[in-house]
Formats: C-alpha cells, structure tokens, sequence
C-alpha cells in the first residue's frame, strides 16, 4: 500500500527525520513504534500531508506520491486519527465528523437528518451511545478521542494513520476499536497504528517498525520480537523496570470522603455516595470504565464543582469547604489534569516558567520577580524528574509528552503538597517515561505523600497501588488491596450497577 523511501526532515538546528525506509502492506496492521521524540509524529504528518517540504520518496498504491496538504492526502486515499485532538470544540458531534465532507440533497441544502443518522451508525461501531447533536465541548477526552476516530472511518480511506489512539479510552472502548480494526483488515485496508502500551502492539499488530532519534531502528513480524527486545531498540538500551516497594502506608489518615455526592451543572458524571479514604504514603489506584466519574471526583477534590457537591471533605482530621482550586491548594491538595496541554500547562511560556507559576512568592522580592531564582528552582526539577530540555527557556509546546507531563508533576512540587491527584499521569507516554514517573511516585510516597491516581490501564494500576477503587456509574464498587485484585475482578466491578 506504502513504501518510504529515504524520508528526511528538517527543522531549523534538527534532524527530525533521517532516511527513514518502511513498508506498509495492504490488509495489515503495522506498529511504528519509538519513544516520545522519536519522529513518529513528524513522519505521520508527512504521510497526511501536514508536512509537504521533505526529502525523499513516497511510493502510495504503486506509483510516486508527493501530497500538497492534507486535502491531497484524504482524497488519495490516507485518513490520520491526530495524537492530539483535532475537533472544533462548539461544533456538534456530527459537523466535527463531516466538517469539510459535508451532505447535500437535491437542493444543495444540508442534509442534517442523514448526516446524524451516519454519525450515530458510526459512533455505535464504537460502541458509544451518544447524541451525535450535542456539541463536542460537553465531551470527555475519550470520549472526543472516540469522535475523531469516526471522523476518519467516514472517509473510507485505503490507509488509516491511528496515532495512540487509545490513549484516553477505557478497555471496552479498546476491545470495540480492535473489532473495527479487525474489519478495515478484512476489507484489505492498511492501518499504521501507533501506540505506547506495547501489550497492544502484541495483540493486535501484524507489523512493526521501531523508529529511535529519527531513524529506522527494525523492522519485522510482530510475533518474530519479544517485548523486552522491542524495548531495547526503542530505547538503545534495556528498561529496568519499576520494582514495588514494601511500602507499609502510615496508619495515619490523610484524606476521608464522607457521603460525597455530586450533580455537575453542565458537563459530567454525577457522584453518589462517594466514602473513602488515602492514609499518608500510600498510592490508592482507582479504575473503571469511561463515564464511571473517576475525573468528577477528582476535579471536586479539586474545586472544580464549587456548590454542587455534598459530603464532608477532611484533610488530617481537618474539615474542609472546598469551593474553588485556591482552596484545595491551600490544603495541600494538587491536581495533575487529564488533558495537560488543555489544563496543565501554557504551551507558549517557557519550561520555567511554566514550573514556577503556583510559586511565585517564593520567587519575588517586594512584588518584583528574581530571575535567577526562577532559573534555580526550574534547574532544580529539570535535574530531579530527568526532564529533557536544550535549556529551561525552552518552550514548553516543543518538548515531548512525557517530558511535558513531568513539569506538571514539577509545578506542584513545589508546592509541598500533601496529597496529590493523579488522573491519566501516563496517557500517551512511553514505556521509559512510564517507569521515570512511576518511581517518581513511590519516592512521593516513600516521603509520606498521599496519591490518589486515575487510571484506564488495568496492568498500571495493579502496579503501582497499594489499594484499589472501582467505580461505575458514579459509585464506588469495589475497595481491594492490590495482593487482592486481579484483572477479572476489577472488570467486573467496574461493570457492576446499583
């Protein structure tokens, strides 16, 4: 279906991409794997026509293709499901799926009703029940990550990019994704799948091409590598897993949740009856499937609910009216959001100052910001979470994932919180970035920090927690130690209803 031939692209100082040799066989799902930086994005942006000044050969369906833009690439034939989420935020459902390939009757008047009744066929072979009317603004990420995966199986391409496509849907969604892709195979359509969670790339690979600094690492039959040597040509060097500690959490209770129930006033799950509890130094896990409302109890830990939720809030004892951000902060309790380019950082400032911006009176004198200081405490965490940068003025727009995801983590350590909320703290990072902030947790913890993480991976959660939650539909279904968990029981928790 695809042959590169010697791509290269460059950036001003950089070599993205160097001589980059793969095929893509027709009625085949091939992985290309890498680490966050490798250049898998950049050479899915070339493919798409996103990237049209490159060096090198495209060979697409036999003959030599050069695309224009990313309109030349679709109507050839090539569909990309974005790594990062590419919808029009207060446009339906629907007008996000169709945008650009909309449907007309006789008249050259939209066609509403069979523009809703296709999306809704295509948002069901996900297995999602939602109105297609609705604006994609009231959308979670996963769900939005759903909406574009529709967008590109309406264009009925010959070769479909998924860029970590899962990197915000829950196992079902996982599952009803495969038998799509199983059934784009069987109609002899090439898929490029790109993924982090490397038992994926086992389960539903055929293919696999490891790229590293922007080079073709190998390539081969999935089922010819093992996973540890995968590792090793992503990284150059093998991984040294995260080892769990023989963390005994204190007896001392950090946070209690009494009877916290909640009704969000526009978008998201409400809470019933939330109880728990996170004692200092333990990492309390917390699993279930999309709209379980995992995130709603953390952003109401978070005061992002201000006067809709009920219940008693308690932090060491002390009561606790959580009304806005400002006032969890103040009581030692942090967030790392879901979405952080969207809710974590500001894509357009500088690494340190992106680091130091819940933490400027600790870096200004008499109203008057210390420069140096700043440079100080951002070197400080660029050193301590091994974040890879030319320099702490970089911008932070221009790092990878994982490293973008370690100054969230730096922002809030400076606030010396005492409990810090975890949602999705891994989604669309590689396995070596996986295990930097993985350890970085159990150090956390280690120091007496509670942890209370979200997460839609069943193998990260029975990881790295020393307690697991489940929830679905808004209510806690399970509270198990992790010696007594097991993949199944915590499925079936999560499907559990009242």
């Amino acid at each position: 279906m695809l042959e590169t031939k010697n791509i290269t692209k460059r950036f001003p100082g950089v070599v993205a991409l160097e001589n980059i040799n793969m095929h893509i066989a027709a009625g085949k799902v091939t992985a290309v794997i890498g680490g966050n930086g490798a250049g898998k994005s950049t050479l899915m942006k070339i493919l798409s026509g996103v990237y049209t000044d490159y060096e090198g050969q495209l060979i697409f369906k036999g003959k030599p293709a050069h695309f224009t833009g990313t309109a030349a690439a679709q109507d050839a034939g090539i569909a990309i499901i974005h790594q990062e989420l590419n919808l029009v935020p207060y446009l339906s459902i629907t007008e996000n799926i169709f945008l650009g390939r909309e449907l007309q009757n006789r008249l050259g008047i939209l066609d509403q009703q069979a523009m809703h009744a296709k999306a809704k066929e295509l948002l069901e072979s996900l297995g999602l029940q939602l109105d297609p009317r609705q604006p994609v603004t009231n959308l979670k990420v996963g769900q939005q990550q759903m909406v574009e995966i529709a967008k590109a199986l309406l264009q009925d391409a010959d070769l479909i990019i998924m860029d970590e496509p899962t990197s915000a849907i829950t196992t079902t969604e996982v599952e009803n994704l495969f038998a799509v892709i199983q059934t784009l195979r069987n109609k002899n359509k090439a898929v490029v799948y790109i993924s982090h969670k490397l038992q994926e790339l086992f389960t539903i690979a055929d293919h696999f091409v490891v790229i590293r600094d922007g080079k073709t690492i190998s390539s081969g039959a999935m089922q010819d590598i093992s996973h540890d040597a995968l590792i090793r040509d992503m990284t150059g060097t093998a991984i040294q897993y995260i080892e769990k500690q023989n963390r005994a959490s204190e007896n001392q209770v950090l946070l209690q949740l009494d009877a916290i129930s909640l009704i969000p006033k526009n978008k998201g799950i409400p809470l019933k009856d939330i109880s728990l509890t996170v004692k200092k130094g333990e990492i309390v896990g917390v699993f279930g499937l999309m709209g379980a409302g995992r995130t709603e109890l953390l952003e109401t830990l978070f005061g992002l609910h201000p006067g809709n939720y009920s219940g008693s809030i308690q932090i060491e004892g002390k009561s606790l009216n959580i009304q806005q951000p400002a006032d969890a902060i103040a009581a030692g309790i942090v967030l790392l959001p879901e979405d952080r380019k969207k809710d974590g950082l500001v894509l357009g400032m500088e690494v340190q100052q992106n680091i130091s911006l819940p933490v400027l009176e600790k870096i200004t004198t008499w109203g008057l910001l210390n420069r140096a200081k700043e440079l100080s405490l951002a070197n400080q965490y660029i050193y301590q979470l091994h974040i890879k940068t030319s320099s702490a003025k970089q911008q932070t727009k221009n790092l990878s994932g994982g490293n973008q995801q370690k100054i969230v983590l730096a922002k809030w350590l400076g606030k010396n919180p005492k409990l810090f909320l975890l949602d999705e703290p891994t989604r669309g990072i590689d396995v070596k970035a996986k295990n930097e902030i993985y350890r970085l947790m159990q150090e956390l913890a280690a120091n007496g920090l509670g942890i209370l993480m979200v997460s839609s991976e069943l193998s990260e959660i029975l990881t790295i927690s020393d307690r697991i939650l489940v929830m679905a539909e808004g209510r806690i279904t399970a509270d198990l130690p992790v010696n007594a968990a097991t993949e199944d029981i915590l499925l079936k928790a999560a499907i559990a209803t009242n």
